[in-house]
């Protein structure tokens, strides 16, 4: 039986969270091959992105506004750039092991000791999992997953997913184990990594449940909890890069901003200097309740947040009728002169009703995590806005994947469409 080799490899981004398997069992061992999934070649960077630019120009060409000349690229640190990051757990013999799949399918298995485009505080943090999973029964016994979600600022939390209930003996040598995930012997509080231990309806809590990631937006330093097994951006770097381009293409707006699917309220308290006042819609029970904390630990006080999807919204807001989800939140839309609406949505996109709620708003600042349903989006909507900025932020660098930012402005009557360049 053939081992496998360790490799440096990633797992191209998407939003959502992964799905959870077995444990090894008696299945074979992932085997030998070339790097799967991603492979960090530093020297092909360029020429990588270089090759989504070409699709971005020829996908968006036509489209009102437009200009290639003006598009705006961000690009991403070229290794170490991942935050978080989720892995299979692989026991063999004495041997226990991280993995991932190759192609989607879950029998091409890849050992991965060394994770390239995770951060390195993330490598520190597997090697040292890996080394106490295996010189501890209680800790590997019917362990199946490890989740690593780290930040700039120099967090870590470790989420240890089993096929068993957890007692008192585990959380003794957890709570051991998060003690040698310390880096320094007299780290500060906010610095000795957490660790959270899942099976089947239940979670035990080692330190706390999140992180707090520091990122400067706009020359401030702001501040987000990040809620374990909840959606954050991946790559760090990127989300400031969004953040502060969205600053500035907003910058001097005025009036009322609306925002729909607000998260961890990620783009609004970034956003909050340049509007008189925010509402901020989410659907999500933790994303409400962390942008809520993270609203109050920047001390952002024009902005309030309702826990209503995006079709509820725009049904209510298109119909000029109130909803009582809204009622409940105490939020009158009258009071609200908005002028500007931001989008985050899922890969899916916007349905037909929002696009039709967002066409109605002068500005639209849209930010996609796919291009194909961006595309859509942008070519109802550019029936009766243009195409001001456009920018591409590498997120997941040696994949085909990338996210845009959009801006668009409505045109008056008497103007006529712009042509793309």
């Amino acid at each position: 039986m053939t081992r496998p080799t360790a490799v440096r490899a990633g797992r191209a981004g998407a939003r959502g969270r992964g799905g959870r398997g077995g444990k090894g069992g008696g299945a074979p061992p992932p085997p030998a091959g070339p790097p799967p999934l991603v492979t960090v070649e530093e020297g092909k960077y360029e020429g990588q992105l270089e090759g989504k630019l070409g699709r971005v120009r020829a996908q968006f060409g036509g489209l009102a506004g437009f200009s290639s000349e003006g598009l705006e690229v961000f690009r991403s640190e070229k290794s170490h750039y991942r935050m978080r990051a989720e892995f299979r757990v692989w026991h063999e013999g004495d041997e226990s092991f991280h993995i991932m799949f190759h192609g989607g399918t879950q029998s091409r298995r890849v050992r991965v000791d060394n994770f390239t485009v995770g951060s390195r505080l993330m490598n520190e943090a597997m090697g040292v999992v890996m080394e106490g999973v295996r010189a501890s029964e209680v800790l590997r016994h019917k362990l199946y997953q490890c989740n690593y979600l780290t930040t700039l600022s120099g967090q870590c939390l470790v989420t240890m997913v089993y096929h068993k209930l957890l007692g008192p003996e585990w959380e003794a040598e957890a709570e051991a184990l998060r003690e040698k995930l310390a880096r320094a012997p007299q780290a500060a509080p906010e610095h000795v990594p957490a660790l959270v231990g899942r099976s089947r309806g239940q979670k035990t809590v080692l330190g706390r449940d999140f992180v707090v990631e520091k990122m400067e937006v706009g020359g401030a330093e702001r501040q987000y909890r990040q809620v374990e097994a909840s959606f954050s951006q991946p790559n760090g770097f990127m989300c400031q890069h969004m953040l502060n381009w969205a600053l500035d293409a907003t910058r001097g707006r005025g009036g009322g901003l609306l925002e729909l699917y607000c998260g961890n309220g990620n783009f609004c308290i970034a956003l909050a200097p340049n509007f008189d006042s925010v509402l901020a819609t989410e659907l999500s029970r933790v994303g409400i309740a962390a942008a809520k904390y993270n609203l109050e630990a920047n001390r952002v006080e024009n902005v309030k947040v309702a826990a209503i999807s995006a079709e509820e919204f725009s049904a209510a807001y298109l119909d000029k009728q109130p909803h009582k989800k809204l009622q409940k939140a105490d939020i009158d839309l009258s009071e609200f002169s908005f002028g500007t609406v931001l989008v985050d949505p899922p890969r899916a996109g916007l349905d037909d009703l929002t696009v039709k709620l967002v066409s109605t708003f002068d500005t639209i600042v849209y930010i996609s995590c796919n291009p194909d349903t961006l595309h859509a989006n942008l070519e109802e909507l550019c029936n009766s806005h243009d195409v001001k900025r456009f920018a591409v932020f590498d997120q997941f660098p040696y994949t085909d994947h990338i996210e845009c930012g959009v801006l668009l402005q409505r045109r008056t009557a008497a103007e006529p469409a712009d042509a793309a360049a």
